[in-house]
């Protein structure tokens, strides 16, 4: 979502092939299951850690506290070749330059909010814009760019809690909200993200990840020929600021349709400058229910989303353009990863008609979003 050019100058990322100088490659990775921890360096002079969560498979999620980024997914595909499923940096100095949101804790407000200013009651509220005359992500400094607090657990599954307080005016939003998010990694490949956050004032909260995937594990491969399947009769048509209209289109027939298995590039040259869009669920209910399916023949890799949400944000990499380079000099060309960030609607408290975001003292905010991942035989 975003306008952004991908990766840092000179970086490498940790999106491992088997030919690549990478984390996946060439470290001795400790294949025991459980969650380990190393130094990742320092930002807002607080250290950084990069935590490495490992099930019963073998399957590697690594997560830093800078910012809750899952930097890499490391599984392997139908032909048993570990490789990493998204995008992501190999130090912290990429995600100090600032890359678009790379598997990032986005918040308050994941998405945009209209000219940077929304109503509760009678206040008025102003926040930081950062996308043309939008708020995007919480704005300038969102919580894709602070340092959480970080414990682990590892009972009976390796789990990562990390909480922050958002103090109250941050970004221009109100109210001291306290966040605590927990990273899970089960045993049947799944990443469950589970969301908390309280308030001593009424403000509006929106909460997502923000993670890059390419199911082939390899930035030459465009995600085009992905098929994607979404649960989803409606979407949020949007003007040129990317903020909703305000209506709830049907997506049968159109380029938006994906309630049947469809190629994500069957349609993609109809949709100015690509997809980066709201569906509006077939959920009746906040229950954590399965909402998008997507699946690539080439690795035989299948990555299927359940959520508590009403939406979800489709992007495809739309702003990628090959400026940039893996560690092995593979350019980051356009639609070669795809985002599926749930979520509540884009623009929500300045749309009445879409579901509402505020939350208010004495309320929990709490949803959960669960990425699973499978492998043909």
């Amino acid at each position: 979502m975003k306008g952004i050019t991908l990766l840092g100058l000179g970086l490498a990322t940790i999106f491992a092939t088997s030919s690549c100088n990478n984390q996946s490659g060439e470290e001795k990775m400790d294949s025991k299951k459980g969650i380990t921890k190393a130094a990742f360096g320092n930002a807002d002079g607080k250290e950084v850690s990069l935590y490495t969560l490992t099930n019963a498979k073998g399957t590697q999620v690594k997560i830093s506290n800078y910012g809750g980024v899952v930097t890499s997914w490391v599984a392997p595909d139908k032909n048993k070749q570990k490789a990493s499923i998204v995008l992501g940096f190999d130090s912290l100095s990429g995600y100090l330059s600032k890359p678009p949101y790379f598997g990032a804790l986005i918040g308050r407000y994941g998405n945009r909010i209209a000219k940077g200013t929304f109503k509760i009651d009678t206040a008025t509220y102003t926040l930081a814009t950062n996308n043309g005359a939008n708020a995007l992500h919480g704005g300038n400094k969102g919580f894709d760019k602070v340092v959480w607090d970080a414990t682990t657990e590892n009972d009976t599954v390796p789990a990562l809690k990390l909480s922050y307080l958002s103090k109250d005016g941050e970004e221009g939003y109100p109210g001291n909200l306290q966040v605590n998010v927990e990273y899970t990694l089960t045993d049947d490949d799944e990443l469950k993200i589970e969301y908390k956050a309280t308030t001593d004032k009424a403000t509006v909260v929106n909460l997502t990840n923000h993670t890059y995937f390419n199911l082939t594990g390899d930035v030459s491969n465009t995600i085009l020929d992905h098929e994607l399947k979404v649960d989803a009769d409606h979407y949020t048509p949007v003007d040129s600021r990317l903020i909703p209209t305000g209506v709830i289109a049907p997506v049968k027939g159109g380029p938006f349709d994906f309630t049947k298995a469809t190629k994500i590039g069957l349609r993609i040259d109809s949709v100015t400058g690509g997809y980066d869009h709201n569906f509006v669920l077939n959920k009746n209910d906040t229950s954590l229910t399965k909402v998008a399916t997507v699946t690539d023949a080439k690795s035989g890799r299948t990555l299927e989303v359940f959520t508590m949400e009403p939406g979800m944000q489709f992007y495809t990499g739309n702003f990628l353009d090959g400026t940039f380079k893996t560690s092995d000099g593979k350019a980051i060309n356009k639609h070669t990863a795809f985002c599926l960030e749930t979520q509540h609607f884009p623009d929500s408290p300045n749309q009445p008609k879409f579901p509402g975001t505020l939350l208010v003292p004495g309320q929990q905010y709490h949803t959960i979003t669960v990425y699973k991942l499978s492998v043909s035989k």
